[in-house]
């Protein structure tokens, strides 16, 4: 296996994973923009110019791009982060000039004629609508909210409907031009790849991009609070999340591997206790995730409205025991095993290779190697798990309750009482 890396006169980044067993060659453009890069008027346009980059070139119609891959075999799509928009395609070996001439041709070219436009905005009111069927979705969406209010970083990938309706085709070139710039664009490939054609190749379609444009961000500030929605859903879904490490903290993969232990696979602690002793819930899990000056740690469970007083001191005691008493050699031992494997696991698939370079080279500007990742998650101690959990419980709680109906309220204020903290501003979303 081998990785290369080149950099175009302009700054965009070439990185390649040789996999030479492959049949199949996954590439892609990886831009540092996303949501969090939005002003407040603009909220949604990312994803917006996402859809509509699928929509027309000056050479190619929609239905032409689509024909286009599929006639080879191969798979074209996107996909809009916080820090992050993502155009990739999957062909067969051979073919990796035939996305990579597609993938040149939206993001460079691309008309954003007025009747696509008009399509595709329907398009994506109808899929902000069916988040709103969706209460994960809803409690996901109102817990970043809750982490930082008013802020970039805690609004919705997807937008307000009201931005979605009034977003021009002048708009979405601003927002290109503006943003897109190449020293923020990196083109990785994974499997049946040579790197030297396609820096070449990448040479002749993107080396004349250019960018005068000014990056936006304003710094993440974790405020935490409380939300609930008033819609009734066949179960109630709660979302508890605590300011966590970002990916640039020498603390991140302590927060990978406590998230593992406590809520992470069936041998965790919120699984073994919440459902497996209690029945209380059919899911439970937790998640951390890092952005560049911030993160979540992020505990999710859904069960009957009457059973969520449990379940929020259920995982209220589970936090508390291991910011007390720590974590026990085993847990730690199958919490690194499972991080591990999935982080050897990834280096399987082309996909998920040519993310992680990705990835590595817009967070870190180097590619982070298996060896080095596998070191850092067995240096976290079980003290460190301990400290860890104890600084969470520190931390002001974001939570989020949504489909208990009137009743979501009262138990989005009880849980962030059982974290510790009795005063907690609130806002409810009705429906």
């Amino acid at each position: 296996m081998t990785e290369e890396i080149s950099r175009l006169a302009n700054g965009l980044t070439v990185v390649t994973h040789t996999m030479p067993h492959l049949e199949t060659t996954s590439l892609g453009i990886w831009v540092g923009v996303g949501s969090r890069h939005e002003a407040l008027e603009e909220n949604g346009i990312s994803h917006f110019l996402e859809h509509m980059s699928f929509k027309g070139t000056a050479s190619r119609t929609a239905q032409a791009i689509a024909e286009e891959i599929e006639a080879v075999g191969g798979e074209l799509n996107a996909a809009t982060g916080l820090e992050t928009t993502a155009y990739f395609a999957r062909v067969l070996k051979g073919d990796e000039g035939v996305a990579l001439e597609l993938l040149a041709d939206i993001l460079l070219n691309s008309r954003f004629s007025q009747d696509e436009l008009e399509r595709e905005r329907e398009v994506i009111l109808q899929e902000i609508a069916a988040t709103q069927d969706m209460p994960d979705d809803i409690a996901f969406e109102m817990i970043n909210e809750a982490a930082y209010p008013g802020q970039a970083v805690g609004r919705a990938i997807l937008g307000p409907a009201a931005n979605v309706r009034r977003f021009s085709s002048a708009d979405l070139s601003v927002f290109l031009r503006s943003t897109y710039r190449p020293q923020d664009m990196v083109l990785a490939a994974a499997g049946a790849i040579h790197h030297d054609p396609l820096v070449r190749h990448a040479e002749a379609l993107f080396g004349g991009l250019t960018s005068d444009g000014i990056k936006k961000q304003e710094r993440a500030d974790y405020q935490g609070g409380t939300r609930w929605h008033h819609k009734r859903f066949e179960q109630s879904h709660l979302v508890l999340a605590f300011e966590g490490p970002s990916y640039h903290d020498p603390e991140y993969f302590t927060a990978q591997v406590f998230s593992g232990l406590f809520g992470g696979g069936m041998s965790s602690r919120l699984f073994q206790e919440a459902r497996e002793k209690r029945g209380l819930c059919y899911s439970i899990y937790s998640s951390a995730w890092g952005l560049g000056d911030t993160g979540l740690l992020a505990v999710h469970a859904a069960t009957g409205t009457e059973l969520m007083a449990s379940l929020i001191d259920v995982t209220g005691a589970e936090l508390e025991d291991v910011a007390r008493n720590g974590a026990s050699a085993a847990e730690l031992h199958r919490a690194k095993a499972q991080l591990k494997a999935g982080l050897l696991m990834s280096l399987e698939s082309s996909s998920a290779r040519a993310e992680q370079m990705a990835r590595q080279m817009l967070i870190h500007g180097r590619i982070i190697g298996s060896d080095e990742l596998i070191r850092n998650v067995d240096a976290v101690s079980i003290e460190d798990v301990g400290l860890f959990a104890q600084r969470l419980l520190a931390r002001r709680p974001s939570v989020a309750v949504v489909g208990a109906g009137k009743v979501s309220e009262r138990l989005a204020v009880q849980a962030a009482q059982r974290m510790g903290r009795g005063s907690v501003s609130s806002e409810a979303q009705t429906a």
